[in-house]
């Protein structure tokens, strides 16, 4: 194996233990205060929209708002899916659906 890539791999390893360990450390005996436990409540949604959003409006590359865009509407009838239904197999389903119709009739 390179040196270079077994310095990554050490350098990824302890940026990673260190980042878990300084918060373990830094709120071992007072906890977490309500301030950060109101916002973290916020992470995975906004992890989430950030990997969703690239994949749904940049399916090329570029921007596409167009009605060629089978991304962009598949994820707009999952979402109101997910919001009407509350259902993840319902959400799911449906979404595969019409991605899959979209795709075969190109519509």
């Amino acid at each position: 194996m390179r040196s270079e890539i077994l310095l990554i791999i050490l350098g990824m390893a302890a940026a990673t233990f260190f980042t878990r360990f300084a918060c373990l450390a830094l709120f071992n005996r007072s906890g977490v205060p309500d301030w950060l436990k109101k916002w973290l409540k916020h992470v995975p949604t906004a992890i989430l929209a950030s990997l969703i959003a690239p994949a749904l409006l940049l399916p090329g590359g570029s921007l596409d708002f167009s009605p060629d865009n089978h991304y962009l509407l598949a994820g707009c009838v999952t979402a109101v899916t997910a919001y009407k239904t509350r259902s993840v197999i319902a959400t799911i389903a449906l979404g595969l659906a019409v991605m899959f119709a979209l795709r075969w009739f190109g519509v």
